[in-house]
Order: C-alpha cells, then sequence, then structure tokens
C-alpha cells in the first residue's frame, strides 16, 4: 500500500528533472561563453590580418617566401595582442595570377572553460584577408587644353607638374608593365597627329590642298580664270573647270607659287607639298567627330582633315608605359590657338579604342578599366564648323555621350581663373556629379590630379 502511494505521488517530481536537465543546460551555457570568447579573439584576429595584408602588399613582389613570412609575422604581432591565442601561425601567400594577390591566413587555438568537461579542451579559430591589385588593368586618356588661355595666372605650368605628379601615382600602381598605359592628347582648335604621318591612309587632304596650293612635286597645279573660264592643270593637262567671273587663282611650279594677275603671272612665294605640313587635323564630317569609328580610306567621312593651323599644339602620344615619354610629352606642352574641346575628347576616345591608334590586346586574366581625364581653362570657342559656343558645346556633348555609352569613365576638370559661367555641358559630361571638378585658381589643379590619381590607384581589399 505504501509503494503504490510512493509511486502515485507528483509531490518533488521536479527534483530528478532538474537533476537530469542540468547537465546540458550548464553545458550549453558553458559553451555559449566558451564561443564567444573565441569569436572575440577572431575578430581580433581579423582586424589584425587585414592591416597586415595592406601593408605589406606594395612590398609583398620585392621579397622572398621567407621575408614575407618574417615581415607578416611581425607586423602581425604588433597588432594583434591576445595572449589567450595559442599556437599562433601566420602564413602569407602572394601570388601573380590574375593580378597580384597577397593573402594572410592566421590560425590558433583558445583553451575553453567549460567544452573541456565534454572532452573539447581547445577551440580551434582562424581568419583570412586578401587584398588584390593590378588585377584590374588602366588605360588612361589625358586631354590637355593647350589653348592660348592657359598661359595666364599660372595654369600651363601648374598643368605640368599636376601632370606628372598624376603619371607618377599610376606609375606606382603599376607591378608590371602593361598595367597601365597612358596617352595624352594636347589640343587646342585642332589636335596634332604627327607631321611624318602626311602619307597615311587616315588623312584626307582636300582642305588642306585648298587652302595651301599644293603641288604634289615638282609639276604644274592650280587653276587660273582665263576670258571667263576656269583652267585647272593637274601637272600634264589642262580642263576645263567652268566658268568664272574674273576671280583667278594661283599655279604652282618647282616650289613656288604664280598668281595671275590678268596681264602677267608674278610671284605668290612657296607653294607646299604634303610633307610641309605641320601635323595639325580638324574635326571629321559630322557625326564622325562625335564617334571613335575607325577611318576607312573609302569613306571620306572617316578620315581626318589635314590642316595647316598655325596654332598647332604638340604631337599627341598614344597609349604606352614609356613613363619617360609621357613625361617629356607634357614637359614639351604650350599654349596656343583657340578652344575645341570636342576634338581633344574624339581624339582622346580614338586612343583608347581604335584605330588608326594600334591598341594594345588585352589580357582576358585581367579587367580592364578605361578613363579619360579632360582638364580645360575656358569655354569652346572654334571648331571647323562654327565659332558659336552653343553650337560646339552640342558637338562637345555628344561625342561625351558616345565615351560613357563605350563604358568609359569620365572626368572633367574646369578651370575658372577668369570669372567664366561654370560650364553645364562639362558638368553633364563627367560620369556622374563626383567626376566633375571646378577649381579657381592654378594650385588646385595639382590637389584634384592627386585625387583622381589616387581614385585610380588605390589598393582594394577583396575579401
Amino acid at each position: 500500500m505504501s509503494l503504490k502511494r510512493f509511486l502515485q505521488d507528483r509531490r518533488g517530481g521536479i527534483t530528478p528533472m532538474f537533476a537530469l536537465a542540468i547537465i546540458p543546460v550548464v553545458g550549453l551555457t558553458g559553451a555559449a561563453i566558451d564561443y564567444s570568447r573565441a569569436n572575440s579573439v577572431r575578430a581580433a584576429m581579423q582586424a589584425a590580418a587585414d592591416s597586415t595584408a595592406l601593408m605589406l602588399s606594395k612590398d609583398a613582389s620585392t621579397l622572398t617566401a621567407s621575408q614575407l613570412t618574417t615581415k607578416a609575422t611581425a607586423y602581425f604581432n604588433a597588432l594583434f595582442n591576445r595572449p589567450d591565442a595559442k599556437g599562433l601561425t601566420i602564413t602569407p601567400v602572394y601570388s601573380t595570377t590574375g593580378g597580384s594577390q597577397l593573402t594572410i591566413t592566421a590560425s590558433a587555438s583558445v583553451d575553453s572553460s567549460f567544452m573541456k568537461l565534454m572532452g573539447y579542451p581547445q577551440l580551434n579559430i582562424g581568419t583570412n584577408s586578401t587584398v588584390k591589385w593590378g588585377n584590374t588593368r588602366l588605360r588612361v586618356a589625358l586631354v590637355l587644353d593647350n589653348t592660348g588661355s592657359m598661359a595666364s595666372a599660372g595654369k600651363i605650368d601648374a598643368l605640368k607638374t599636376a601632370s606628372k605628379n598624376l603619371l607618377t601615382q599610376l606609375k606606382n600602381a603599376a607591378s608590371a608593365n602593361g598595367d597601365v598605359y597612358v596617352s595624352i592628347i594636347p589640343f587646342s582648335k585642332d589636335v596634332n597627329v604627327g607631321k611624318s604621318n602626311y602619307t597615311q591612309s587616315y588623312l584626307r587632304w582636300d582642305l588642306w590642298d585648298t587652302n595651301n596650293s599644293n603641288a604634289g612635286g615638282n609639276t604644274f597645279s592650280g587653276s587660273i580664270c582665263f576670258n571667263g573660264t576656269l583652267w585647272t592643270v593637274n601637272g600634264s593637262s589642262w580642263s576645263n573647270g567652268g566658268s568664272c567671273s574674273g576671280q583667278s587663282t594661283g599655279i604652282c611650279f618647282q616650289g613656288t607659287l604664280w598668281n595671275w594677275n590678268g596681264v602677267s603671272f608674278i610671284t605668290g612665294g612657296s607653294c607646299s607639298s604634303h610633307a610641309s605640313w605641320n601635323g595639325c587635323v580638324t574635326d571629321r564630317d559630322q557625326d564622325n567627330d562625335t564617334t571613335n569609328t575607325a577611318p576607312s580610306a573609302g569613306n571620306q567621312a572617316t578620315l581626318f582633315p589635314a590642316e595647316q593651323y598655325s596654332e598647332c599644339p604638340v604631337e599627341l602620344l598614344p597609349l604606352t608605359y614609356d613613363w619617360n615619354a609621357l613625361n617629356s610629352k607634357i614637359d614639351s606642352m604650350q599654349p596656343n590657338g583657340n578652344t575645341n574641346q570636342t576634338i581633344g575628347l574624339q581624339w582622346g576616345f580614338q586612343s583608347l579604342t581604335a584605330a588608326p591608334f594600334t591598341i594594345p590586346a588585352k589580357d582576358p586574366n585581367y579587367t580592364y578599366s578605361t578613363v579619360i581625364i579632360m582638364l580645360t581653362d575656358g569655354l569652346n570657342t572654334e571648331n571647323r564648323f562654327s565659332t558659336s559656343q552653343s553650337a560646339i558645346d552640342a558637338r562637345t556633348k555628344k561625342v561625351c555621350d558616345n565615351i560613357k555609352n563605350a563604358g568609359i569613365t569620365l572626368y572633367t576638370l574646369q578651370v575658372n581663373t577668369d570669372s567664366d559661367p561654370t560650364s553645364t555641358m562639362l558638368q553633364q559630361c563627367a560620369s556622374d556629379t563626383g567626376k566633375f571638378f571646378l577649381v579657381t585658381s592654378s594650385s588646385q589643379i595639382g590637389t584634384i590630379f592627386n585625387q583622381i590619381g589616387t581614385n585610380l590607384s588605390k589598393l582594394r581589399i577583396s575579401k
């Protein structure tokens, strides 16, 4: 009877249940404490690994594996002060596959307080940090205003200094030849593609010939008006060029221009062959003046019109990683001529993408960023078609849109030392609002170029 009552009695039943449950409850509470402490150590380990990877990244390519390990361990230990991390091991791995990459792996263990009661005396922890640089290669076109107004307020000198400092930043960002290419496009009303290229098929000569009485050699060339008929000669025979009304033009013979005054020929000075061209080209026919269409000998509208512009800027420099040549080109720039931002941007676009330039092949193991940085100190004043600022601005805006649609990042910098209006067009040309800069002093050019250079060359933690 007493046994039966004992078995049916519910009083005090919680005590054996609590006794059985206390073991896993205490175990889980202890495990949470142990894991929390281990996670705190791991967070400090991650921060130290990130900093170590960044600090070593620029030197990694010059260090042996042993030197890299020694420096990584020293850097890490200087940053990581957790005595409860036992058996700490730091392993750096540097590779150049798909770009330069440094990975810092850290591992250690933390003694457990509660989990050792369940057979786990230690908790193993680890982390890694990877810094990648050079997996993105750069192609940069510097489109630089060389117009006459750049001579004032110290602008051309400030531009040269800032540009050369930018080149230094880009050079330092390259761990190997070909990581960074730069082209330089000095512009005024025209762009200079190099007078030695006068035989190239991408040029057209009709405008130049009209304005320069070209002889094409030591032969007759030109036209005269005689008795109401325009007669032209091509060196071997005369042809009827239609009616004329008293005007007369010259004949070029063995390098001398002879003008007909109605009675006799009088000398008009020398006349030129294409070899005397100074290298300047003006805008292509519209809309090729705003595109990167490759020139085709069979399509005159795609060719670049030669022009003997008297204020021709220095010759452009195609994409290269010859840093000495790039710096020398900057040094040679001189301010002259009127402002045509369209042609500068169009040739910057062309230099990154299409003939007549030879574009360096791209390695499929890399991603590529193409960038145009355009600096100008003035508003548009003249192109081949117009002297109307609004008309020229419309052409500039169109080439900007084409550049951005091609996936090229466009920075624009307006140097406004003469209280000109801020250019809405240049603001719209920039890839975004953060890539348009307005400065009112020459001294600010260097600051902006440094900021752009930092953006282009900075390292990036990938994970």
